[in-house]
């Protein structure tokens, strides 16, 4: 993880009036659980328009999002996100913003104006109501992206018609060059002013021209910068057949029946305002062109009403999977921390279901800050993907039951990269097994500056310069350990198979290759580090941790899924591991970063990576003495950003010191921006998704903690005495949990099947001793 102080598809927008479709009160099927689902007590409510962006809503369907607000002069404006809208520098670009003018205005004097984020409905509400020109004037529009297609729509539901003047406003309107490269660009090279290894512009958006009844616009990547370069300096290029930026596209389309096009791009309809939005590779100008009219046409071939429908039908779906509520009556930040949860799973949805996993640096909702280049591009970080960073959205979704926000990042880890990796470490070493790097692009190439300048061929050493996180390999076992939690909970066989097994497989291979082993037959794991902060180690607690629990899960495998060679292999490795490292402390023994340790660079606790993620340690496994010490004389504390202190507390059962860091977390976002969910930027920007990330499986901990090592499931190990709640969690083998907690205990308690009942332990409160 990074420390500031030290480094660092398709859309449809329509928007439709007079549409007969009711935008009431779900009706679930399930009479206890439809107050409970509910995620409406949460909802954000604005009186007065905002002054930019810094005051915009989020909204998504998982691939496209949207923030989206409304100016002081009345007109709606939204920026558009899309997750494979990489431009021919690498970065993720914003598709563009579109500004939309009402006449009536959403805001004249004397009105009553609202705008509010509809959790229940995936929608924002904009009304404005009074008497305009002498009329009483009813305005009421709804934003939605729409769950189930490439589509987001703006429904006129107001009794006052509108004329609708939609307006591209571009900022990429000519080549700009970058004044400087933040880290993880293509080009950055710190030997040079401004981090630029060579120039880097920003090509222009390009306007569709002549369109009929239209107007549009695309960002197409006539080139590629530093793909080819980076791969050249890596050893790589033989691997790849595919530039995946080149010839890249995405851009948009506005259109609306009767339109009345005034130039390239403005212009007006009455009612109806319709945006297709598409990304394609490799593509063309003209190709585009062709597949963005046959996105238009087939997405109409749905009456409008049907779509509508349907999208409410998966948001009621999507809160019926789970949810988790906290009141007391002498303790408000139950209520902030309650939703803050639900904001940030909302923000997940709108974002996590494209081609490649959220961002954590911002997601698709970073908007213009007026100091930072390039507009509502910059993110600071840029464009790569860390994995300690990178990991922790992910962290509650088997509990949530979120499986499908899952996906893309298994997809780019688990399959992508791994085949790479496969290939980087035979080539590198010499052998078979699989080691991730910590820091990569979404092909799996390490960060240009982060390996160094020199050539692959050049070198002797053929890892990265960078040392921050040169040899941290703790990636490999805990995303095996995450995908054996996805396997726990969903019992996908074929997944377990294909997937893990193999991963989890070369991932023990690649460490049984690498080290070498002393007299006692245990690996010399030297050199290493243990996460970003400690440099100079051996035997770092973050591996040998995530050693001992990956090597554990696979050999609690039965012998009908693994075979007897794969077994011995496994056994054989287990004996090599080294054991646990501790470190004396005033209160005694505690967890240590590694059994020799030196040389600290950053502000992470790895010693206790064996508490979480890998949960050797807890509240009820032998020893947690030694976890509680490691926690009370850890180098550095907080509650924000990827910290995860939090977590830590819960799985101690400590239940007063994490109440204080969760209440803390939930409470802070960042003081420029209006809505309470957009966190940071903490230690990477805003919104910073590790911040929610972390604040979700912390609540989720407080009620709920399985045993990953058994069929264990334990109930309220840190959950407040004067808290009471509302849950729906899943737990692994299929298992859904719900109940109501009254005084901090089960009030009561439903459990699917029945017969994991007898698995449940409930726990009393526990306040611990930690600082």
């Amino acid at each position: 993880m990074k420390s500031f102080s030290i480094r660092r598809g398709i859309l449809l927008i329509a928007m439709v009036s007079s549409l007969f479709f009711t935008w009431g009160c779900r009706q679930s099927t399930t009479q206890e659980g439809t107050a409970a689902a509910s995620p409406r007590p949460y909802n954000i409510i604005w009186d007065s328009p905002s002054e930019n962006a810094f005051g915009s809503m989020p909204l998504g369907n998982g691939d496209i999002a949207l923030n989206v607000w409304v100016e002081q002069n009345g007109d709606l404006c939204f920026y558009i996100g899309k997750t494979d809208s990489w431009g021919d520098n690498g970065r993720l670009l914003k598709v563009g913003k579109v500004r939309v003018e009402c006449d009536p205005p959403l805001i004249f004097p004397g009105a009553a104006f609202s705008q509010e984020l509809d959790l229940q409905t995936g929608s924002v509400i904009i009304s404005s109501r009074g008497e305009y020109n002498g009329k009483k004037t009813d305005l009421q529009l709804r934003v939605v992206a729409d769950a189930n297609n490439p589509a987001v729509y703006v429904v006129s539901e107001g009794g006052t018609p509108l004329k609708l003047t939609a307006r591209i406003e571009r900022w990429r309107t000519a080549p700009y060059r970058l004044p400087e490269l933040n880290v993880s660009d293509l080009l950055e090279d710190r030997r040079h002013p401004g981090n630029m290894h060579a120039p880097v512009v920003v090509e222009p958006d390009e306007f569709v021209k002549n369109g009929q009844n239209l107007i549009g616009w695309y960002h197409f990547n006539r080139k590629s910068v530093g793909f080819d370069l980076t791969n050249r300096l890596q050893g790589l290029s033989e691997y790849f057949t595919e530039d995946p930026i080149l010839h890249r596209i995405f851009g948009a389309v506005i259109t609306g029946d009767e339109a009345d096009v005034t130039n390239d791009s403005t212009m007006q309809v009455a009612d109806k305002l319709s945006v297709y939005v598409l990304t394609e590779h490799p593509s063309s100008p003209e190709n585009w062109q062709k597949s963005i009219a046959q996105v238009m046409q087939a997405t109409e071939q749905t009456p409008m009403e049907k779509r509508l429908i349907s999208h409410k039908q998966w948001w009621e779906d999507f809160w019926n999977r789970s949810w988790l509520h906290a009141d007391s009556d002498t303790d408000s930040g139950a209520f902030i921390v309650s939703r803050a949860y639900a904001l940030q799973r909302f923000i997940d949805a709108c974002a996590g279901r494209g081609r490649y996993p959220i961002k954590f640096n911002g997601s698709l909702f970073t908007v213009d800050y007026p100091d930072k280049p390039g507009g509502a591009d910059y993110r600071r970080w840029g464009p790569g993907y860390w994995w300690q960073n990178t990991r922790l959205p992910y962290l509650s979704m088997v509990a949530s039951g979120d499986f499908d926000l899952l996906q893309p990042f298994f997809k780019m880890y688990a399959d992508d990269i791994f085949e790479l990796s496969k290939y980087r470490t035979k080539k590198y070493f010499g052998f078979d097994g699989v080691y991730f790097p910590e820091c990569m692009y979404f092909w799996g190439s390490v960060f240009t500056e982060t390996y160094g300048w020199t050539p692959y061929e050049e070198r002797e050493d053929p890892l990265q310069v960078l040392g921050y996180h040169k040899w941290e390999w703790v990636s490999g076992p805990e995303l095996a350990f995450m995908m054996f939690d996805y396997f726990d909970y969903t019992q996908d066989t074929a997944f377990l198979k294909e997937k893990i097994i193999p991963l989890a497989g070369q991932v023990i291979r690649f460490f049984d290759n690498y080290y070498k082993t002393g007299e006692d037959g245990k690996l010399i794991m030297h050199p290493s580090q243990a996460a970003e902060t400690w440099w100079e180690c051996t035997n770092p607690m973050t591996e040998v941790s995530g050693l001992i629990a990956i090597t554990k899960r696979l050999l609690a495998l039965p012998p009908s899924i693994v075979s007897e060679s794969d077994r011995a292999y496994w056994q054989a490795f287990q004996q090599k591991i080294p054991p646990i490292p501790l470190r004396e402390t005033p209160d005694g023994p505690a967890l240590a970063p590694a059994e020799k340790f030196a040389d600290k660079r950053n502000v992470e606790n790895p010693e206790l990576y064996a508490v979480f993620p890998f949960r050797l340690f807890s509240f009820d496994n032998p020893n947690p003495q030694w976890a509680v010490n490691a926690l009370n004389h850890r180098w550095d504390k907080g509650h924000f950003g990827w910290r995860q202190d939090d977590i830590f507390m819960t799985y101690l059962g400590l239940t007063d010191q994490a109440r204080e860091y969760l209440v803390a977390r939930a409470s802070e976002h960042d003081n420029n921006m209006r809505f309470p969910a957009f966190w940071g930027p903490n230690y990477d920007w805003t919104p910073d998704q590790d911040h929610g990330g972390i604040l979700m499986r912390a609540f989720q901990t407080m009620v709920l903690q399985p045993d990953p090592y058994s069929e264990k499931l334990y109930l309220l190990p840190a959950w407040p005495e004067d808290w009471n709640g509302e849950f729906r969690l899943h737990a692994p083998y299929n298992t859904i949990i719900e109940g109501t907690i009254k005084n901090g205990a089960i009030d009561r308690l439903k459990v699917t099947p029945e017969s994991r009942r007898a698995d449940i332990i409930i726990k009393s409160k526990s306040t611990g001793n930690a600082k």
